[in-house]
């Protein structure tokens, strides 16, 4: 996917062996088959690595949410982090000692106005429950000593993002604008931020959910008023949420909603973000 994409390049350019985890048969060298929806990995295939990190999941975004494709939501997630974390506390001493997994921000639901750190508890759902059951995934490593730290990563900006491919030729063509009222909160984060807190949690000990998400949320509103502004295109029109929701279904109740989460644990832990605001972040992702 593209962060894991993004990450496997950053460590592998500073000289880390990455391998990784394919469904289909292995092409390389550094490849390796497994079938999570059978809970089917080798322990022994850890022995010897510093830390596993899976990003699995299949995309929120793709597909009306159908009964079928809100199972393969879950599936594509709960079951992968269930089987490495089973496999973590299979290979003891002699595999990694550090699991970062990801979950996300739709762990809080619809969190309104209220600032929200990694202290609040989770909202009500689909999203949110998949998330609540997502994270509980990891608990056989937990329980056999392994750290494990669960990512509620937010909107990640990139060129090569689903929101940033999806919004660019609508503004481009001066259509784009505000989803419903506009006033919803979203928190976001640069790909090169993700890239660089999932490296920075894998290297401190920053245990439990972490928000990966920049430290100034901004409203729906605010966003698409930057998008237009870097993109030097209007973003005056308007999404009703009637007609959202016949186009996306359950799915545009996520879209009219969010969450103002705060990474307070990153900047705790003394993580200094290289694009904090939303107008410098989309200035790269769209460049």
């Amino acid at each position: 996917g593209l962060i894991g994409t993004a990450l496997s390049r950053s460590l592998r350019g500073d000289g880390y062996q990455v391998t990784t985890l394919v469904r289909d048969p292995a092409t390389r060298p550094d490849e390796v088959q497994w079938q999570p929806g059978s809970a089917e990995l080798d322990p022994t295939v850890l022995t010897g690595a510093d830390a596993v990190v899976c990003l699995s999941g299949a995309n929120v975004g793709a597909k009306r949410w159908t009964d079928a494709y809100k199972q393969t939501l879950r599936t594509s997630r709960i079951d992968t982090v269930a089987t490495i974390a089973r496999a973590l506390a299979a290979v003891g001493d002699g595999g990694p000692r550090t699991f970062v997994a990801a979950s996300a921000v739709g762990y809080y639901g619809d969190a309104g106005e209220r600032e929200i750190d990694e202290s609040a508890g989770p909202g009500a759902g689909f999203l949110a429950q998949m998330c609540v059951e997502w994270e509980a995934a990891t608990q056989p490593a937990e329980d056999a000593d392994v750290r494990v730290t669960r990512l509620r990563t937010g909107i990640v900006l990139d060129r090569d993002a689903d929101l940033i491919r999806r919004l660019r030729p609508v503004f481009l063509m001066g259509a784009g604008g505000r989803l419903g009222n506009g006033r919803q909160y979203l928190s976001w984060i640069s790909l090169t931020d993700e890239v660089r807190a999932i490296r920075f949690l894998l290297d401190h000990d920053v245990p439990g959910s972490v928000n990966v998400t920049a430290p100034t949320p901004v409203r729906n509103a605010q966003f698409t008023a930057a998008f237009g502004a870097v993109l030097h295109r209007p973003a005056v029109l308007r999404v009703p949420g009637v007609a959202l929701r016949i186009v996306l279904g359950e799915l545009a109740q996520d879209a009219l909603t969010g969450q103002r989460a705060i990474p307070a644990k990153l900047q705790a832990a003394g993580f200094e973000f290289r694009h904090p605001d939303v107008e410098s972040a989309l200035r790269a992702a769209l460049r």
